[in-house]
């Protein structure tokens, strides 16, 4: 007897499975590629990395991060206005699957084309697919927060595998003794890694487009204006974005090739002006368009949450940045019976994540039967208690090797990544200061990341959504972008000082988000706590808290 298609998921929609799988393996992809960056650019050419010093890497990371959540807002917006989200997840797909072979490539010149072509095809993919999870179900349909969590659950399992996978072809002496036997250089293992994460993205494509009739008519047609007027408006916005870019491109060809150097961290500086510029016009643009007090208000009490998000994300992207090259070079590999590599750590999160999530939701579900349920403002300045607790459990660690280097603590070794690394004493710190940050950090997000956008959009006027999605994007790359110049604060100043600068800045954000609770709780209305959604990423319901799963990033 054949199955009906609109139960043949977990009784979901079959198409979920299209989604499902396709997310899991663009997530595999992404957190294969990403744990890697950091380590790749610092590591010695010798090594197979790129030589660069952890300031310069930090500023690409940073850059690179920061991106792909800026173009999530024009891909999402050429989805719905040209090419529909069906055929946007599949040219994002294709991008990030060619960004990741060029990456493979044993070309310096192929590096920043790759991280370019990823961020494009990220920024396709990511939002669009989402919200075509949500447009399997009918507004009523009772199982449309439960199969968000089921979409979640994809996501989480493709965070949670990748470093496994890339991290042992990347790093491991098993798999680089295995290149050597074969007559191939040990320092290509990072290519190969890269080049399974565009394999991984490739044959999710092939999955997708082999399924997507699953999908019925979810994101198949773009939504043009019925206004022949507005219509002609978005095609005129379309060629100036076109147009932007190909100047952009032109101008750093002809730079390149006149042999002017263009320096990382001036396209940096020049982009966190940009950051800063943008954030400040958009909460303008909201003021300006508000209609009368009680908008303004509301639009008032998002910034504080705006810089909440951002502040978090700045210490919690860490980990693909900093903390990367500190887990590398300082923590032991051996845990107990077990070695493991430095990539491994980056699944800590998710597994932590898929265990306590659940726990999380039932407490706040139980806090909000007792009407004590504290107010998403509240639960921000928890969240960066948290912050300030995974940091500051790192500071020991950093005074339990402080005579392996001076550079560690005051930043006295300083220069290309192999002379710091001749500075460090052989012994290493002990893992559990690992474990312990990634619980306090996976608390921190909790308490942040899936109540953010839900937040934001109880504060905005309903016709101001589409701003407001912009707007929680905006925070991320912000705080994206800050996670990674903090790699130059270590190169100037020391792992130990940015650990105490992330302790006392996490506190005084927390501090300052308690202190004007009150007023935000006013603001919000008599039931301030917003119903969690998918980490910083997500405009469409939150899943069902019982069983809640936030995305990776």
């Amino acid at each position: 007897m054949a199955r009906d298609p609109d139960r043949a998921f977990f009784g979901h929609p079959i198409g979920l499975s299209t989604l499902f799988f396709t997310e899991m393996w663009e997530r595999f992809s992404y957190y294969g590629m990403r744990p890697l960056l950091a380590l790749f650019m610092t590591y010695a050419v010798k090594d197979g990395g790129l030589g660069m010093t952890d300031s310069t890497a930090g500023v690409i990371v940073g850059l690179f991060l920061s991106g792909v959540y800026l173009l999530s807002l024009p891909g999402g917006w050429i989805a719905d206005r040209f090419l529909g989200q069906r055929k946007s997840v599949i040219w994002g797909g294709i991008g990030i699957s060619i960004g990741n072979a060029l990456l493979a490539i044993p070309s310096e010149t192929m590096f920043f084309p790759g991280l370019i072509m990823i961020a494009i095809g990220t920024g396709f993919l990511k939002p669009n697919i989402s919200t075509m999870v949500g447009q399997l179900y009918s507004q009523e349909d009772p199982r449309r927060d439960a199969g968000f969590t089921i979409y979640y659950i994809g996501i989480n399992i493709g965070a949670l595998l990748a470093p496994f996978a890339t991290g042992f072809l990347a790093q491991s002496d098993t798999f680089k003794s295995f290149l050597a036997g074969n007559g191939i250089n040990p320092a290509h293992s990072w290519r190969f890694a890269f080049g399974a994460s565009a394999i991984v993205m490739a044959l999710g494509v092939v999955q997708y487009i082999v399924t997507y009739k699953r999908l019925g008519d979810a994101g198949l047609h773009p939504t043009i204006p019925d206004d022949p007027k507005v219509a002609k408006q978005d095609v005129t916005r379309l060629y100036i974005i076109g147009a932007a870019i190909a100047a952009l491109a032109a101008v750093f060809v002809a730079l390149n090739l006149a042999g002017v150097a263009i320096s990382p961290d001036l396209v940096g500086n020049l982009f966190g002006i940009g950051l800063v510029i943008g954030s400040v016009y958009l909460f303008y643009a909201l003021l300006k368009g508000a209609r009368d007090k009680q908008e303004r208000n509301q639009i008032v009490a998002m910034i504080p949450l705006f810089l909440g998000g951002m502040a978090f994300f700045a210490a919690f992207e860490q980990a693909s940045s900093t903390l990367s090259l500190y887990t590398d070079r300082f923590v032991k590999r051996e845990f107990g019976p077990l070695t493991i590599l430095p990539v491994y750590w980056q699944s800590a999160n998710s597994v932590f994540v898929i265990a306590i999530a659940p726990i999380a939701a039932m407490l706040w579900l139980n806090l909000a039967r007792k009407k004590k349920e504290p107010a998403s403002t509240a639960k921000f300045a928890i969240g960066m208690v948290f912050t300030a607790l995974s940091f500051a459990v790192l500071i020991p660690s950093v005074n339990a090797v402080v005579e392996m280097t001076p550079y560690l603590f005051y930043g006295n070794v300083v220069g290309q990544p192999e002379e710091v690394m001749a500075a460090v004493s052989s012994e290493r710190i002990s893992a559990m200061y690992l474990i312990v940050y990634y619980l306090m950090a996976t608390f921190a997000e909790l308490c942040i990341s899936p109540v953010g956008l839900s937040s934001m959009s109880r504060l905005a006027p309903t016709r101001m959504a589409g701003m407001v999605m912009g707007t929680w994007f905006l925070a991320t790359a912000n705080g994206n972008y800050l996670a990674g110049r903090a790699a130059g604060v270590t190169a100037s100043s020391g792992y130990g000082f940015l650990f105490w600068l992330l302790v006392f800045s996490a506190l005084v954000v927390s501090a300052i988000l308690f202190i004007i609770n009150p007023r935000i709780k006013r603001m919000m209305g008599s039931d301030p706590a917003a119903a969690p959604v998918e980490k910083s990423e997500k405009a469409e319901p939150d899943p069902l808290p019982q069983a809640k799963v936030v995305d990776k990033d």
